[in-house]
């Protein structure tokens, strides 16, 4: 496969977002608040920022440093994403033989009466600055950064994952519904 002369991309930063940029670490910040992550790339591929707009770059670029260049843009850009917005993903409590209950303590999210048992199953919360909050029959996992945001509902999703039973009768759990 040919290597291609020059990967360029580039990232929008909107007015109300500060990006920079020392070194491999990438700090931005926004009007929900601040991310920063250090990435763990080699010295031919190069971030900046120039007029509003992040730029990686490499050149003389194989296949892997081509999606390293990809993957790299895409973290910032969800970075720049969840100090604007924020993420939010949403799960449902479902059950039909055993009511679940669900409440937070700390950094672990407690579900008791899963089918019955005695033992509580534990869920962990990924991050600081992730909330999680239980109203109803719905879990609501809330955060700047995606990762963490989504590793903690993957978490709660699987606590409440069944083994031994047949799922078509018993579809008991807590499932992830919806992402914004």
């Amino acid at each position: 496969m040919a290597k291609s002369i020059h990967e360029l991309r580039e990232i929008e930063v909107p007015e109300d977002v500060k990006v920079v940029i020392s070194g491999n670490t990438v700090t931005v910040e926004g009007p929900k608040g601040k991310l920063t992550r250090t990435f763990n790339i080699p010295k031919n591929i190069s971030l900046r920022v120039e007029d509003n707009k992040v730029i990686v770059e490499t050149f003389f670029a194989n296949r892997r440093l081509k999606a390293l260049v990809g993957t790299i843009a895409s973290h910032i850009r969800n970075m720049i994403k969840g100090v604007k917005e924020g993420y939010r993903y949403k799960l449902k409590i479902i059950y039909s033989h055993f009511p679940i209950s669900v409440k937070v303590e700390g950094d672990k999210v407690i579900i008791e009466n899963f089918l019955g048992e005695k033992a509580p199953r534990i869920a962990k919360i990924v991050g600081e600055d992730v909330k999680v909050k239980v109203e109803g029959e719905d879990i609501i996992v809330e955060g700047l950064n995606i990762e963490h945001v989504g590793q903690t509902a993957a978490n709660i999703e699987l606590a409440t994952k069944i083994k031994e039973y047949d799922p078509r009768v018993f579809m008991d759990g807590i499932y992830i519904y919806e992402r914004e």
